[in-house]
């Protein structure tokens, strides 16, 4: 894998790009109360979608990186709530929320759309240790029906 490779996956351009954007427009008109509470979460999250995107691709097995775009997927709805938050809160103007929110939408696409290639491509199904699995046995649970908690709580008045 190269930083090559990884700038010919549209999807992580759009999405890195959309983290700078936010750097760019939404950081700097937070009110100086918000700057190290909501510009670091933004941050984060905004980083953390292309970042997530990049360790999936660095990945031979398609189930990991079809795991890293979930990352990748929650930490993109993240960032954007905090920007429909930052809107309803007034710190950003009309115009700039249309344009991340247009863009919010064609990178939802564009990921969904990485994902869906991806677990049809299945690319490294056939790699070595790939058909392993590792999975916890059940823990055996303790059902109570409602009366006998019932009997309980009125035992222990």
């Amino acid at each position: 894998m190269s930083i090559d490779g990884l700038k010919r996956l549209n999807v992580w351009v759009r999405a890195k790009d959309f983290a700078l954007q936010i750097y760019e427009k939404i950081l700097p008109s937070l009110p100086p109360e918000e700057k190290w509470n909501l510009a670091s979460q933004r941050r984060r999250s905004s980083l953390s979608i292309s970042a997530n995107i990049a360790e999936g691709y660095g990945r031979f097995y398609f189930q990991d990186n079809v795991r890293f775009c979930y990352l990748a997927r929650g930490s993109f709805e993240e960032t954007l709530s905090h920007l429909v938050f930052a809107f309803e809160a007034k710190f950003i103007p009309d115009a700039i929320y249309k344009q991340f929110e247009s863009e919010g939408e064609e990178i939802d696409k564009m990921l969904n759309g990485y994902i869906t290639y991806l677990k049809k491509s299945k690319q490294g199904a056939n790699e070595p240790g790939s058909n392993y699995s590792v999975h916890d046995d059940p823990l055996p649970y303790i059902v109570e029906s409602l009366e006998d908690s019932t009997d309980l709580e009125n035992t222990a008045l």
